[in-house]
C-alpha cells in the first residue's frame, strides 16, 4: 500500500479508502475491515444515512482491537441539519462507531446553490459542526458533493474544508478546475466511487476492454486518477471482503507509463471514430435546457454507449434521471421540445434535440434510486 499526504489535514493516507455504503451485515463488516486493514488501508469512511453501517463499522473495530490511533475514521451528515441537529448526529455517529472523536466529518451531498446557502446560516449545519471541532470531537472538517462544477468551485471558495469527495475519473474530466482549485488551497482530494460512478468498470463491455489492452479498464482508470500526485485517495467499497484485493491490487502510483499514455489515446481516437461529427464535446454551453434536461451528462451517456458499448452503464446512470433527485439531476431526453433554445450555443452545431431523444430510446431503462434511499 502507498500513502499521500491528505492535504492540510496533516493526515498521510492510504491511496485507497475503505467506503462501507454496502455493508449489509456485521459479519461482512467485520471482514471486509479485517481484510483492509491487513492489506494497509488506514482511513475507513462512513455516514449517518448508509443504514446500519456505522454500528457494523464500530462494532468491527471493537471486535478486531484495531488501534484507534493508527485508523482515521470519517462519517457525513446532511447539509441541511440545524446546529442542534447536528450536533445529535455527531453524538449518534460517535456511540455507533464506539469512538469518542472523529478524524474526519463531511457535510454529505452539498449539491445544489441552496446547500452552499446553508452553510453560512447562524443556526445551521456549520455551527454544530463546528462546536464539535472546538471540543475536540471532530478534527477536520471536508464536504462531499455530487454537485456541478460551479458549486464545487464555490465549495472550494469557502474555505470552510480542509477536503473534499468528488467525482472525477477517465471518463468523466469535467471537474479537472475543481482538482486543481482544492490542490492550490492544500485541500485533501478524494475520489468518489471510481468503479462504479466510472464507468462500472469492474464489469466491462468487451469492445472497451479491448482498446484498453493490455491493461483493464479499471486498473487504467486508477492509473489515470494516481498517476496526478494531487489526488491523495480513492474510495473502494466491497460488500465483501473477497472484493477487496482485486481493487487494491490495481492501486499503482507514480507518471503514466508511455504504454497507459497510448491506451487513452487509443480510447480518445476509438470515440472520435465512432462517434464523428454527432461527438458531444462536453463543453456544457447548451446549458441551461428549458426543460431542464441535462443535456451534456445525456450526451455523455451516449458517447460511452457507442464509442465503447458501455449500454449497460449508460442505462444505470440514465435510470437515475427523474429518479435521484439533486444527487442526480435532470430529466430525460424524453422531455424535449424541440424548441431549439441550445442550438445556437453549441460549438459544433450538434443536431442536439434528435440526439437526446435518440439516447432516450437506446438507454431509457428501469428507474433507479440511490442505492441507500428507500
Amino acid at each position: 500500500m502507498e500513502y499521500r499526504r491528505f492535504g492540510r489535514t496533516g493526515w498521510n493516507l492510504s491511496v485507497a479508502s475503505l467506503g462501507t455504503m454496502r455493508l449489509n451485515s456485521q459479519a461482512a463488516a467485520q471482514a471486509v475491515v479485517k481484510a483492509a486493514i491487513a492489506a494497509g488501508i488506514n482511513h475507513i469512511e462512513t455516514a449517518r444515512s448508509y443504514g446500519h453501517s456505522e454500528a457494523y463499522l464500530g462494532e468491527a473495530l471493537r471486535a478486531l482491537e484495531a488501534p484507534r490511533g493508527q485508523i482515521y475514521l470519517t462519517s457525513k451528515i446532511l447539509p441541511t441539519l440545524s446546529a442542534a441537529a447536528a450536533e445529535r448526529s455527531i453524538e449518534a455517529s460517535l456511540t455507533a462507531l464506539n469512538t469518542d472523536y472523529l478524524d474526519g466529518l463531511a457535510l454529505h451531498g452539498v449539491n445544489t446553490p441552496e446547500h452552499l446557502a446553508l452553510l453560512e446560516r447562524p443556526d445551521g449545519v456549520l455551527a454544530g459542526v463546528q462546536a464539535a471541532v472546538a471540543d475536540g470531537r471532530v478534527r477536520h472538517v471536508g464536504v462531499s458533493t455530487h454537485g456541478p462544477l460551479d458549486v464545487l468551485l464555490a465549495l472550494i471558495q469557502t474555505d470552510h474544508f480542509a477536503f473534499i469527495n468528488l467525482h472525477y475519473y477517465l471518463f468523466f474530466q469535467r471537474h479537472a478546475p475543481a482538482i486543481a482549485q482544492a490542490h492550490a488551497r492544500d485541500m485533501g482530494i478524494f475520489i468518489i466511487s471510481p468503479a462504479d460512478k466510472g464507468g462500472q468498470l469492474y464489469q466491462p463491455p468487451p469492445a472497451l476492454v479491448e482498446v484498453c489492452r493490455p491493461y483493464s479498464p479499471l486498473g487504467l482508470n486508477y492509473r489515470f486518477l494516481l498517476s496526478d500526485p494531487r489526488i491523495t485517495t480513492l474510495s473502494i467499497g466491497p460488500a465483501i471482503a473477497d472484493e477487496l484485493m482485486p481493487a487494491v491490487e490495481r492501486l499503482q502510483t507514480g507518471p503514466l507509463l508511455p504504454q497507459e499514455q497510448a491506451a487513452i489515446a487509443r480510447l480518445n481516437q476509438q470515440a472520435s471514430q465512432a462517434l464523428g461529427p454527432s461527438q458531444c464535446q462536453q463543453c456544457y454551453q447548451c446549458l441551461p435546457c428549458p426543460e431542464g434536461i441535462n443535456i451534456p451528462e445525456v450526451l455523455r451517456l451516449r458517447n460511452l454507449a457507442i464509442a465503447y458499448d458501455m449500454t449497460a452503464y449508460g442505462r444505470y446512470r440514465y435510470g437515475m434521471f427523474e429518479n435521484a433527485g439533486h444527487w442526480f439531476p435532470g430529466r430525460r431526453g424524453s422531455r424535449c421540445t424541440d424548441c431549439g433554445d441550445c442550438l445556437p450555443r453549441c460549438p459544433v452545431e450538434l443536431p442536439i434535440a434528435s440526439l437526446v431523444k435518440e439516447t432516450d430510446q437506446r438507454l431509457g431503462g428501469t428507474p433507479r434510486r440511490r442505492l441507500w434511499e428507500t
